[in-house]
């Protein structure tokens, strides 16, 4: 895996044009820099992989749009040491960014292929803050529950409870809700029973599907 002078500079040419897009959070915006996203994309891909662009990663699957990636991963405010979950590994790119970002990283893949591929590059990577499981995701993670954040990189036609009930109170989720476009919802637990949500604007996902491939 190389990451050239060359790769670099579109890096740097795609961190300043989020930047233009809103993105304000520094903290995401320098673990972007560092991260090389080519690496997490077919070779086919690889020149057009710093295009703010969502491409096919296999098993019907995408690595997301890097905006919308820096959207969830701000929404999420991460601090260091923090628990999260995520669900849908995909690429491996987003635990990546949350594991550079200082995360304990718990990440959830439903495609065999795509968990076995992931897991690899990221140990090939050094990351070793991030576990990666072949579960459902509709199921989360109860044995290492409960979570300070939980981002789920899929479309949900509702809030699944079972994960919404593995936060911590006062920990919270960052969930695309909705069928062919979805709305970003930032949920809050607020209590034992209680939960706030935020709503962030439309968005367009791979549907979040249960059970395992």
């Amino acid at each position: 895996m190389k990451d050239t002078y060359q790769h670099k500079e579109l890096r740097r040419k795609l961190v300043e044009a989020l930047r233009k897009k809103g993105i304000e959070d520094q903290a995401v915006l320098d673990v972007m820099m560092k991260l090389p996203r080519h690496f997490f994309m077919e070779k086919a891909f690889e020149e057009l992989a710093y295009e703010d662009k969502a491409f096919p990663i296999g098993s019907d699957q995408t690595i997301s749009q890097p905006l919308t990636v820096a959207i969830q991963t701000s929404l999420l405010e991460v601090k260091n040491r923090e628990k999260v979950l995520e669900i849908g590994t995909g690429s491996g790119y987003q635990a990546a960014l949350l594991g550079l970002l200082g995360a304990r990283v718990y990440t959830l893949e439903r495609h065999r292929a795509l968990y076995q591929q992931a897991k690899q590059l990221l140990e090939r990577l050094k990351l070793g803050n991030i576990r990666c499981f072949h579960r459902d995701g509709f199921k989360g993670l109860p044995e290492f529950a409960p979570f300070d954040k939980i981002i789920v990189t899929a479309g949900a036609e509702e809030v699944p409870e079972v994960l919404s009930r593995q936060l911590k109170i006062g920990g919270k989720m960052v969930i695309p809700v909705g069928k062919g476009v979805q709305e970003m919802l930032v949920i809050t637990r607020t209590g034992e029973n209680t939960f706030e949500r935020d709503e962030k604007g439309s968005f367009r996902f791979v549907p979040f599907l249960k059970g395992l491939e």
